[in-house]
């Protein structure tokens, strides 16, 4: 097994979120580990949270398995059933076709960094719980199904 240089691979912040959706993830930053180590068959990121920032809008796939391992710092989960503290070590899994939107928040003064990892149809579908909008493999829709 290959060792992953995490400072080697490239940064980004980029997003596909149309406007406004996209202002609230501008201080989530990640590296793409899956394609570095020659994966295929599943996603995996280490994401970086700056004060403020959100790891996503709140969603769920249809799709596609998430599981996510925090690795310093803290954030708050936001899913239906209420807000979750996360701190470095907590694991967290959704299961594909569960429809409890989630998301973190890190509302403390650090960063915080984590893990997700994604398994299933990448260009699977799936929607946002607090906003009008959806996606699939086409891009993001509103939940009538007319484009941003």
């Amino acid at each position: 097994m290959p060792r992953l240089d995490i400072e080697a691979i490239p940064q980004a912040n980029r997003t596909g979120y149309p406007a406004p959706f996209d202002a609230a993830v501008e201080g989530r930053w990640w590296r793409r580990l899956a394609p570095a180590g020659g994966l295929t068959q599943m996603g995996a990121s280490h994401v970086v949270l700056k004060p403020g920032a959100w790891s996503s809008q709140r969603h769920w796939h249809d799709d596609e398995d998430e599981l996510l391992v925090m690795l310093s710092g803290e954030a708050v989960l936001v899913e239906d059933g209420g807000r979750t503290l996360l701190r470095a070590g907590d694991v967290c899994a959704w299961a594909k076709g569960v429809r409890d939107g989630h998301h973190l928040v890190n509302e403390s003064e650090a960063d915080c960094t984590f893990i997700a990892i994604s398994a299933g149809d990448p260009n699977g579908s799936g929607a946002y719980s607090d906003i009008d909008m959806k996606f699939d493999g086409e891009g993001y829709f509103h939940k009538d199904g007319a484009p941003y």
